[in-house]
């Protein structure tokens, strides 16, 4: 077996990223390293709002556990890059694509020479890995590195194995086992295996030089939401909230994007469609916003297309926010106190006795505005996750309390926001009579809602009745009056003075 020592203060050479570097210099040679440089990304996102817990997109141990998994969206990828191509056929190869790409929808086009033509293209994505270095060179001679106290040994032969350590055979048959070594060095990086994933293209040039070539395709691991932020305001019995929204957005293709353009999409796009009419240029202007550099905003075929005023970064692996638009202040809103009874029974239990006794009910605590000219905000806003928080008049300090989601919301639509359930109010429900003739086709039922008030302020409670057992009713008692919402459901709108217990009571006759 060929060894030989040397001390550890002498540099230690790794074959591995030797021939790395050595195959990726041939490889930069060989593509004809851009000049220049501009990347547009388009993201689209299918993320339900708030359905992305933080667990799922923070680092693990260097690396976004979203990796390897289904990002919820994907994105459109357009890279302006300049070449020095030769008169006729020739490969170019493009190393700086996502991992995450989709090759059936990589679009080619010289801006240049329009006659410059792709005759072959191919997506290689066998990356260079130790596993796959030793299995190539299974039966050829490597060098192995293995420390010895303050020395290096090198052990020099064919690998044999490496299935339980390495085995190696030197020249006169003789075979070692190691178990433990710090580093191989293989002569050169076998034929197939690359860095990183590569566009290898056979091009068909009608003349020599540089030309900017315009590369697109779709890649997956990319997604986008908005966040948005508000801030309520109760003083003087005036609810009014300011409305901030930030972007979130994660990249996890396999490829970082810098000084990139960058727009997002919102609306629910279906994949079926062709590629080339996501990747189509836009003609019409931007309608610009109140902040130069933030994004602006136009509507786009059936969706609302948000593009950013200025270029960014977007790393691979990383989840980054920017805000969407500058905050809107003192948006004057309602607060409504909700008694949701019974959402309904059907199948079977339709025209069952199915209540007995008293059962507690949640007051829902809700939260709603106008998304118009007079409320100062009038944008549209993408579906996302809507954090409320209010100021404490005590000590001056913030605090949370509550999140919803909201869908895409177009201009002049309202947006309601569930926060939570009151504490300080309850109620109950019981059904206090029940009847039903099935030969006459006709059910009645009678029912008593208690609200119970233990603020020291008065407050006003919406009770929302599902009526649904058949299609015809009618109300043929009632000790409040109702408003009918639509051909099922009637509310009741009570006021609560403080300290104050409240009952309503009502029966309805169903005919079928």
């Amino acid at each position: 077996m060929n060894n030989r020592n040397r001390h550890t203060n002498s540099r230690c050479r790794s074959g591995i990223w030797m021939a790395v570097v050595a195959v990726v210099a041939v490889l930069q040679a060989s593509g004809l390293l851009a000049a220049d440089s501009q990347d547009s990304i388009t993201i689209y996102s299918s993320a339900r709002p708030g359905g992305i817990p933080a667990s799922l997109y923070l680092p693990s141990q260097g690396a976004g556990q979203y990796r390897g998994a289904q990002v919820p969206g994907f994105a459109v990828v357009r890279h302006l890059r300049q070449y020095d191509l030769a008169k006729g056929e020739q490969l170019l190869r493009v190393m700086d694509v996502a991992a995450s790409i989709d090759p059936t929808t990589v679009a080619f086009r010289s801006l240049s020479k329009p006659d410059t033509r792709v005759i072959e293209q191919s997506f290689e994505f066998d990356l260079v890995s130790m596993d796959k270095l030793l299995q190539r060179y299974l039966g050829q001679v490597v060098v192995v590195e293995q420390l010895r106290g303050e020395s290096i040994d090198e052990f020099t032969g064919k690998l044999l194995g490496t299935t339980g350590g390495l085995m190696l055979q030197d020249d006169s048959g003789a075979v070692v086992t190691l178990n433990h070594y710090q580093n191989i060095r293989f002569p050169s990086l076998p034929e197939g295996l690359i860095s990183q994933p590569t566009l290898v293209w056979k091009l068909d040039s009608p003349a020599a030089g540089s030309q900017d070539i315009e590369i697109a395709y779709q890649t997956n691991n990319m997604t986008w939401w908005a966040d948005y932020n508000a801030l309520l305001s109760t003083q003087d019995g005036a609810c009014r909230m300011d409305w901030s929204a930030w972007v979130s957005l994660v990249n996890q293709s396999g490829a970082s994007y810098g000084q990139a353009r960058l727009k997002l999409l919102a609306g629910e796009v279906r994949r079926a469609q062709p590629a080339s009419s996501a990747m189509a240029k836009e003609s019409v202007a931007m309608l610009r916003m109140q902040v130069e550099e933030g994004f602006a905003e136009q509507s786009f075929n059936e969706y609302h297309l948000y593009t950013l005023g200025r270029p960014i970064d977007v790393p691979d692996n990383a989840t980054k926010q920017v805000e969407l638009f500058p905050t809107s202040r003192a948006i004057p809103c309602q607060k409504h106190l909700l008694v949701n009874g019974s959402p309904g029974f059907f199948g079977g239990q339709q025209l069952s006795d199915a209540f007995v006794g008293a059962t507690d009910v949640d007051v829902q605590v809700h939260y709603q505005f106008s998304n118009d000219k007079q409320s100062g905000l009038h944008v549209p806003l993408p579906a996302g996750r809507v954090r409320i928080s209010e100021l404490n008049q005590a000590d001056g300090e913030l605090e949370f309390i509550g999140e919803d989601s909201i869908g895409h919301t177009p201009r002049d639509e309202t947006v309601r926001l569930h926060t939570g359930s009151a504490f300080d109010i309850k109620a109950s429900r019981k059904q206090t009579d029940f009847n039903i003739d099935s030969r006459a086709r006709e059910l009645t039922e009678s029912w008593e809602i208690e609200v119970r008030n233990r603020k020291s302020t008065a407050e006003t409670v919406l009770i929302n009745e599902n009526l649904f057992r058949a299609a015809n009713w009618n109300i043929t008692q009632s000790n409040q009056k109702y408003s009918k919402l639509n051909s099922n459901l009637i509310q009741f709108e009570i006021q609560l003075p403080a300290e104050t217990v409240r009952t309503v009571t009502y029966s309805v006759r169903y005919t079928w």
